[in-house]
């Protein structure tokens, strides 16, 4: 009997003392509600006194829990961890929270990073580097004769997987190349995905000084111009403008503009190049999201007289298509090779007093007759898809034969 009381004492017990933890923990609950309450009333006091909207999120409220969970972090939080890497986390989850693959929040050596880019030289491999649209992994869209790059291998289509054994799918294009460039003589390797290849590449490259030439040029038999422009940075519009001279002072009788693999870049520059071909009208116009409208125009004086073919494929993007669209809406070319990307928005940079700056997708753009091809793309008057056994194996482009193909049939047509 004693042993019954005793146990069912001890039955009682453990149920009361159960009763008290779980009692205990939303005892707590409601303390802690009650606490944030009146935290809560007091930033809205607070941010009522400092002139911020408490529908901001850099309200008091906010920056307290940020304080709280920094602490929390401090305090538990296994690894060291660096200060300025947190901050950093802060501003980019700010951007990141929008959704939008191309808006993204600089340091102000990221941002360095970037305007070097721009400006066709840095310390790197020489290839150049898009999005892939299906695999989010990047794609060379381009190698530099004579660059690393070339020297270690590399080809265009290849997917770049890891850098220095760190996975890069889904970075931003900026990330991506500040993980690759460095200081010159330094070595990144390189982990590669390449059709047709049964296992990853492996590679290495040293890195050192690339005077990046976003324009090539050459004549073909038959006085057939060709024009590559491989991006739209700073250097491209002096880089074309010689280009197309060299050409015209060759006899050229036609030309082949190659944007296949151009991820696009400034848009002054692509307008700037595009008033070298177009007639008088409009290039291209942008909307905000107050519907203010901009227009970029050209006034026809050089007006492209010889015929034109344009080569694109799924890696022209942004600019490359701003240009490739008023081609085809004007009726001044012909269009051949696979749709391209889609990418009919506009981001600017803006810069912020410490010296670090933001990118924001701040408007559409629309070709001349008013086509955004945003997730879209431009398709070619002429699909041809590109054969890169061919390619690799042969050397035979197929695509550019086929554009080489069309111009005889234009030149033969004007005989």
């Amino acid at each position: 009997m004693n042993h019954k009381k005793s146990f069912w004492g001890g039955v009682i017990t453990g149920v009361l003392a159960a009763a008290l933890i779980v009692s205990g923990v939303f005892l707590g609950q409601s303390v802690w509600n009650l606490y944030q309450s009146s935290r809560t009333q007091e930033t809205a006091a607070q941010n009522e006194e400092d002139g911020v909207s408490s529908n901001s999120v850099a309200n008091a409220q906010t920056m307290n829990k940020l304080q709280v969970l920094e602490d929390t972090i401090d305090r538990y939080y296994l690894e060291s961890v660096d200060e300025q890497t947190l901050e950093k986390g802060v501003y980019d989850g700010l951007v990141e929270a929008l959704g939008d693959p191309y808006s993204t929040y600089y340091y102000s050596e990221e941002l360095k990073e970037l305007q070097d880019k721009t400006e066709g030289i840095y310390y790197g491999r020489g290839a150049y580097v898009g999005i892939d649209a299906d695999t989010g992994l990047p794609r060379r869209t381009g190698i530099i004769e004579g660059t690393p790059a070339q020297e270690s291998g590399l080809r265009a289509g290849d997917l770049l997987y890891k850098v220095d054994g760190e996975e890069v799918q889904g970075l931003e294009l900026t990330q991506v190349v500040s993980k690759i460039k460095g200081e010159e003589g330094t070595s990144v390797h390189l982990t590669i995905i390449r059709e047709g290849a049964t296992d990853y590449l492996e590679v290495d490259v040293v890195r050192r000084k690339v005077e990046s030439p976003t324009v090539n040029q050459k004549i073909l038999d038959g006085g057939i111009g060709y024009i590559q422009i491989t991006e739209f940075d700073t250097v491209t519009l002096d880089q074309f403008t010689e280009a197309l001279a060299v050409c015209r002072g060759s006899g050229m009788k036609g030309l082949i503009l190659d944007l296949r693999g151009n991820p696009g870049g400034n848009l002054n520059t692509v307008c700037d190049i595009a008033r070298e071909i177009l007639p008088k009208g409009l290039i291209v116009y942008t909307e905000d999201k107050d519907g203010k409208r901009s227009e970029y125009t050209c006034d026809g004086t050089k007006e492209m007289k010889e015929p034109l073919v344009v080569l694109v494929d799924s890696g022209s993007a942004s600019a490359s298509e701003i240009l490739a669209g008023a081609v085809k809406d004007y009726g001044i070319g012909t269009l051949v090779g696979t749709t391209t990307f889609g990418k009919g928005i506009v981001q600017r940079i803006i810069s912020l007093s410490d010296g670090s700056a933001v990118k924001l997708t701040v408007s559409n753009y629309y070709t001349p007759n008013g086509n955004n091809i945003h997730k879209i793309g431009i398709e070619p008057d002429i699909e041809e898809k590109f054969d890169s056994e061919a390619y690799y194996n042969d050397g035979v482009d197929n695509q550019l034969n086929k554009a080489i193909e069309i111009m005889n049939e234009k030149l033969g047509s004007e005989q």
